[in-house]
């Protein structure tokens, strides 16, 4: 874990973040007047591709499904 002061994580952030990116760094410490104030992390990538459709088969939609939408707009907005 690596500690940099505020001004050279400003100074320097480009860098700081290739370290991230690349993993010759796995979190970098940034600090003000000598205590820590913020921590620079990788963020974790998450498969999205497989959230596509994930539903696909299990449920009909009708096709009316739409045809309230009038009737339930009124119901949300009248006093």
């Amino acid at each position: 874990m690596q500690i940099v002061s505020l001004f050279n994580a400003k100074t320097h952030l480009s860098g700081l973040i290739e370290q991230i990116v690349s993993g010759v760094e796995t979190e970098i410490t940034i600090a003000r007047h000598g205590q820590p104030v913020a921590r620079l992390v990788p963020i974790r990538q998450t498969d999205t591709a497989s959230r596509i459709g994930i539903a696909a088969g299990l449920f009909d939609v009708p096709d009316d499904i739409d045809a309230h939408n009038t009737v339930i707009l009124n119901l949300m907005t009248d006093a």
